[in-house]
């Protein structure tokens, strides 16, 4: 937290390299959030640019309130639902590697199986309602707490945590015995 308010306060002051950090420091993360929501390897990169851009234009205004992940996390939920609304339904183009990628310690068979397990899980987060998907999308991918996503999104933390166990049981009904996690 310290390191991001030096970070901000560098980004302020117009170095660009401090942006630049910061996108590294979080651009995993905020690819997973991304993916999980949209599903869709050209709209995820969109979305991370998108926030990017308009993070990089309030260079010298920006204002950190609390977490600078969670402000990009949740910034990047509000474009993806905003791309899911637009688009009147769900993407479901296969997601790929985007998030995730490959380790060089494992071999050819074992890459494929896991390739294999997140196309099932991502097929399955697909058909979980729209909020149960982000706040899962942001509790695991985005390693935010209930706390922290109910703050963000304006409500409860009660319904946060509803809608976080309603959408896994929701994933373990549609994944159950199609992968070992």
């Amino acid at each position: 937290m310290i390191e991001d308010r030096l970070l901000i306060r560098r980004f302020n002051a117009g170095d660009m390299d401090a942006l630049r950090r910061i996108y590294e420091r979080y651009k995993r993360d905020l690819l997973g959030v991304a993916g999980a929501l949209l599903n869709d390897q050209a709209s995820v990169e969109d979305v991370i640019h998108d926030v990017f851009v308009r993070f990089a234009s309030q260079a010298g205004r920006f204002r950190l309130r609390g977490s600078l992940k969670v402000y990009l996390a949740i910034c990047t939920a509000n474009r993806a639902r905003n791309i899911n609304r637009a688009d009147g339904r769900l993407r479901t183009e296969r997601l790929g590697e985007v998030g995730f990628e490959p380790s060089d310690a494992v071999g050819p068979s074992e890459a494929l199986r896991r390739k294999e397990r997140r196309r099932i899980v991502v097929d399955a987060l697909a058909e979980l309602a729209e909020d149960q998907r982000q706040v899962i999308a942001l509790h695991v991918l985005g390693a935010l707490r209930f706390r922290e996503i109910a703050r963000q999104t304006d409500v409860s933390i009660n319904t946060v945590q509803s809608r976080y166990r309603y959408g896994l049981a929701k994933l373990q009904s549609l994944l159950n015995g199609e992968v070992d996690l």
